[in-house]
């Protein structure tokens, strides 16, 4: 087919949901997978009905060690590779370290940190191949900050995807593949409802700190058609994020010591 496909991770609401309706807006065909099948089927029949794209849907399940696998078997079973990947799927597990399963710590990983970057290498042989390719991987502006007390690997993962992006942005600079690192900081959608944290956030920071996840997304896009290996949405971030490299680190863990209770639970 000529038009190019974007797979999203975790389309089915929030920014995900947002960078399909980007990519379907920019003439792309987009695969959508999330857990939810019914919800992901509403989305897909929204986005052809507005944009007369190609919607494939994947129902799959990111914290099973084969779901990539499946993803990408069931695009290759249409006739279809991946131009566009955003892994976007992810959420919070509150509580400290100690206090959580460890069965719960491994589906955060393989869903936060093995998945992505598993899709990441099966997709980006052929994108160098091919001499296009798009990759965003969705981190957080708790991967560029100092990590806080509770949600213990949440702020550790996003900085890996942080680094990974940085390499792989850098390895591709001559193959025509752009690679960003997304560093949102809070943004209006499921995440907090998700996690049990809405609340608690919701009364403990200023509005002005917020965004939408439209906002979000657009500003990922641009980011990576740029060709930018790291994006940080919203100027309150980028000053935070400018501020946390060069204060002192104890004077910054003191910081998420005094201040990360109001948006983390533990």
């Amino acid at each position: 087919m000529d038009r190019k496909l974007a797979l999203v991770t975790g389309a089915s609401a929030g920014i995900g949901a947002a960078f399909a309706k980007i990519y379907a807006s920019h003439g792309y065909d987009v695969a959508l997978t999330a857990r939810r099948v019914d919800r992901l089927e509403r989305f897909a029949d929204e986005i052809r009905l507005r944009h007369g794209v190609e919607v494939l849907t994947v129902a799959a399940d990111l914290a099973e060690t084969g779901a990539p696998v499946q993803i990408l078997d069931h695009l290759s079973a249409h006739g279809r590779h991946v131009d566009a990947l955003v892994n976007n799927a992810g959420y919070g597990l509150p509580g400290t370290f100690a206090e959580t399963k460890w069965e719960d710590q491994a589906a955060f990983l393989q869903v936060l940190l093995h998945a992505p970057t598993e899709l990441a290498h099966r997709v980006l042989p052929g994108m160098v191949e091919r001499r296009f390719g798009r990759i965003v991987n969705v981190a957080s502006l708790a991967g560029l900050v100092p990590g806080s007390a509770g949600h213990t690997l949440y702020g550790a993962v996003k900085a890996y995807l942080v680094k990974f992006s940085q390499s792989l942005h850098l390895e591709n600079l001559a193959t025509g593949v752009h690679v960003t690192a997304l560093c949102p900081g809070f943004t209006y959608s499921e995440f907090h409802d998700v996690n049990g944290t809405r609340a608690q956030i919701s009364s403990s920071t200023p509005e002005w700190l917020w965004l939408g996840a439209d906002e979000v997304a657009a500003a990922g896009y641009e980011a990576v058609e740029a060709d930018r290996a790291v994006c940080v949405p919203g100027a309150p971030n980028k000053a935070i994020a400018a501020v946390a490299k060069i204060i002192p680190d104890d004077w910054a863990l003191a910081l998420m010591a005094s201040q990360g209770p109001k948006f983390r639970k533990v």
